[in-house]
């Protein structure tokens, strides 16, 4: 069946619409120059690897559709300051106080993308100084979980509750063993459990080997929350951690700067941007 455009919320469709077909139907997917989001649609019985190319050869938009409960959505937003941002994070000769700065910039411009359509909103009445105005708020009564995965985490999240109406934050503190590459927390400030209907950023800069982020999502699945009710916060991201991802949490959205196709042996990824904690504190 052949795949239509986008629906913009007018209810129109794009004028100018460019439809794709890939040869693997499980990564199908449709590009509007309308849409201002690239999405990747991975079905959790498909490797990561294959999308790879379709990132480099193309700026164009990609919206996954169908969208169903088996594929895991990974969104690279083409936003003109991202692309600088990710380019001062790359700098080797980047500071460790710009490269902060530049990290956290970059995650509120993530986390912005990541919360359109997706916060609860409440609507009504106010006075403006010429009249009655409809409103709509975004509903204090639930707040956003912001959980930042120590310690680079902190500087990806760090406008987060500066722009979001409403947010509770739960720091988790993960390291990685630099020889077996596994992950140990040191830090849980996860809550034992949390409200339904509950939404959850997690961020964390680097997905590598997926090892720390695997991790984490399983900590917070066992408090009751499913993959559709978190949404990945990354700068950069690789294909084994997304394979992981795709594997475990069907459903799950990750929004990230980049994607880059390499890990080496020491489970940096390649070019990458080296290590995030240490280049953000110089230590």
């Amino acid at each position: 069946m052949a795949l239509q455009a986008p629906v913009h919320p007018s209810g129109s469709r794009p004028a100018a619409f460019l439809q794709r077909h890939v040869k693997n139907p499980s990564l199908s997917y449709t590009a509007s120059a309308m849409a201002k989001s690239r999405i990747h649609s991975l079905s959790s019985k498909h490797r990561f690897r294959s999308l790879i190319p379709k990132v480099a050869e193309s700026d164009s938009v990609a919206t996954a559709l169908p969208v169903t409960g088996d594929r895991m959505l990974v969104m690279v937003p083409p936003h003109p300051l991202i692309k600088h941002l990710t380019s001062v994070l790359r700098n080797e000769q980047t500071p460790p106080a710009m490269f902060k700065s530049a990290m956290a910039e970059l995650g509120r411009l993530l986390i912005y993308e990541a919360c359109r359509d997706w916060l609860p909103m409440i609507s009504g009445e106010i006075q403006s100084p010429m009249g009655v105005a409809n409103v709509e708020f975004v509903d204090p009564r639930e707040p956003v979980a912001i959980i930042p995965i120590l310690r680079a985490g902190l500087a990806l999240a760090e406008h987060a509750a500066t722009f979001l109406p409403a947010t509770k934050t739960y720091h988790l503190g993960m390291s990685r063993d630099e020889e077996t590459l596994q992950p140990s927390t040191y830090l849980n400030k996860i809550p034992e459990t949390f409200p339904e209907g509950s939404r959850a950023l997690v961020i964390d800069p680097m997905l590598a080997t997926g090892g720390t982020i695997v991790a984490a999502l399983d900590l917070l699945t066992a408090k009751g929350l499913t993959p559709k009710q978190i949404k990945v916060i990354s700068a950069v991201a690789a294909p084994p951690a997304l394979e992981k991802l795709s594997r475990k949490f069907p459903g799950l959205l990750v929004y990230t700067a980049m994607i880059d196709p390499v890990v080496n042996d020491k489970g940096f990824i390649v070019p990458g941007l080296g290590d995030a904690g240490d280049r953000c504190y110089g230590t």
